[in-house]
């Protein structure tokens, strides 16, 4: 195997992770499944990943990686041309490190315990509040992200991976128009990688046709 395979979902996180890898221009194959259907797509991505979580990436050689933040960070090293990360040492590596956390630890386990609250409560009054109380957090956490953006890109002048995921990311809850109104910079930042030809191919892929 020399190439390799992102296993992922239309609209779902893979798409972060597919922005990276043609950003890097390393070669892929996309295997897009219905991750929450059962059938052969589901029974092959839980071998791989017990947690059948996607993205799910597979490397040239056979080794599986399971996590966003850390396939950014391997396919950084895999192809430094494409900037994903600041330089190595520099103050705006250290910021960039502290964001990506927050976004894969604070931002992405609301969704985790969001979108299906039913599943961690059961049906009724408890999951509507555990919905809330995640759109809620996550709202909060937007907003002090929001503080730290620079422009045009989130560190500045530097198109990182960053801009990914908030570019993805401002398409899920509580969708564009809220970040219009209330975190303008990150909007900003999201338009902004938007515009690149790579960037712009892979949303249209995922997004197209989905509503805001």
């Amino acid at each position: 195997m020399t190439q390799y395979e992102l296993i992922g979902s239309r609209g779902c996180g893979s798409a972060i992770v597919e922005a990276a890898l043609r950003l890097s221009g390393l070669d892929v194959r996309l295997t897009d499944i219905p991750y929450l259907k059962p059938g052969p797509g589901r029974d092959r991505l839980l071998r791989l990943n017990p947690l059948g979580q996607v993205p799910t990436l597979i490397l040239p050689g056979g080794a599986v990686m399971t996590e966003s933040a850390a396939m950014i960070l391997h396919l950084n090293d895999a192809a430094p041309h494409a900037n994903l990360a600041p330089a190595s040492g520099s103050m705006q590596r250290a910021r960039f490190f502290e964001m990506l956390l927050r976004m894969a630890a604070a931002v992405y386990p609301t969704f985790t315990f969001g979108d299906d609250p039913a599943r961690w409560t059961g049906e009724g009054e408890a999951a509507r509040k555990l919905r809330a109380a995640t759109d809620k957090r996550r709202e909060m956490l937007w907003r002090s992200i929001e503080e730290q953006v620079s422009e045009p890109h989130v560190l500045g002048d530097q198109l990182t991976a960053l801009d990914l995921y908030i570019t993805v990311m401002t398409h899920w809850r509580p969708r564009r128009a809220w970040f219009d109104e209330h975190c303008p910079r990150l909007a900003a930042v999201a338009d902004q990688a938007a515009g690149h030809p790579r960037v712009r191919d892979v949303l249209h892929r995922h997004f197209s046709g989905a509503g805001d």
